[in-house]
């Protein structure tokens, strides 16, 4: 048996290789759908109406091949982003169901590429893994697999959800008729609209009625004024079990010392500081004219 490691590396190189096998089939089965599709609408329009019933489940199985390659595609990914993880003897809980899967379904795809991951899985997990997980028995391959990989005629639901969308997609009258039908309910419909019908005059009823009682309506008088604003208190705490919001009110200015004796002055009769300076002056009382007369004979002296 080869080492754990080699395996790993060689599953990385083989999931790349899928992938982008996976993308390019599924690139081809879009374009030759679309072909296919032209080809019904072409039958619709003829009147073939039974051949296009048998032929479009081939158009059917095609997009259920295409559906779960693209599952397949994500599974390879996941286990490309998770290679560390199959590292491990046994598989991770995590990677199961994408392993299962892939070892379900790579036989009963033609993706070559595959079919080697799914013998490469099979010698790292053993062979008793791997036969489980291709007859599904512990039933862990995801259902959406199972679901597309099962041969079975598709509805009779399906079959005619998928020839409606194929005609109106191209422009073509599916099932006959539908169309001048179509136009009548909507040619009848426009002559009914002219006039209300009885719901429209229900409810326009009851919004005059409703504004009547509006209009009557009166503000209770015992709602005083509420400020818009609202404070919800702190939630209580082991510091503060009965929280309450205090609002602070009003501030009182108190006069400083100044004013408080201006104030006083102002109320004696006396002069006030900022009165007497003003008469002072700046360099005090200023002198008459015979005081300075005494002062420059006072200097002669």
């Amino acid at each position: 048996m080869a080492p754990a490691s080699t395996v790993v590396n060689k599953l990385k190189v083989q999931l790349k290789l899928s992938i982008s096998r996976l993308r390019m089939v599924q690139q081809k089965d879009t374009a030759i759908a679309k072909q296919q599709r032209r080809a019904m609408a072409q039958l619709l329009e003829q009147g073939k109406l039974e051949s296009a019933r048998i032929r479009v489940e081939n158009i059917i199985r095609s997009d259920l091949t295409t559906e779960l390659l693209e599952i397949l595609e994500l599974y390879s990914e996941l286990l490309l982003a998770r290679a560390g993880l199959l590292e491990a003897k046994e598989c991770d809980p995590g990677l199961e169901e994408a392993v299962q899967s892939l070892i379900y379904a790579a036989p009963r795809t033609e993706i070559k590429e595959l079919h080697t991951v799914r013998n490469l899985l099979a010698e790292k997990f053993g062979k008793e893994f791997a036969l489980a997980a291709s007859e599904n028995a512990d039933g862990k391959v995801s259902k959406r697999v199972t679901e597309r990989l099962r041969v079975e005629p598709p509805r009779t639901e399906l079959v005619e959800a998928y020839l409606s969308t194929i005609a109106e997609a191209y422009g073509v009258e599916y099932p006959p008729g539908s169309r001048k039908k179509r136009e009548e309910e909507e040619a009848g419909g426009g002559e009914d609209d002219d006039e209300p019908g009885d719901g429209e005059k229900v409810r326009a009823l009851e919004a005059t009625v409703e504004a009547e009682e509006l209009s009557r309506a009166t503000p209770p008088r015992d709602v005083g004024p509420k400020s818009p604003v609202s404070v919800n208190p702190p939630k209580p705490s082991t510091e503060n079990p009965k929280p309450e919001v205090r609002v602070p009110g009003p501030v009182e200015l108190k006069p400083g010392p100044k004013m408080v004796g201006a104030n006083k002055g102002a109320t004696n009769g006396t002069p006030a500081v900022g009165a007497k300076k003003k008469e002072e002056g700046p360099g005090g009382k200023i002198p008459d004219v015979d005081e300075l007369a005494k002062r420059f004979a006072q200097l002669k002296r």
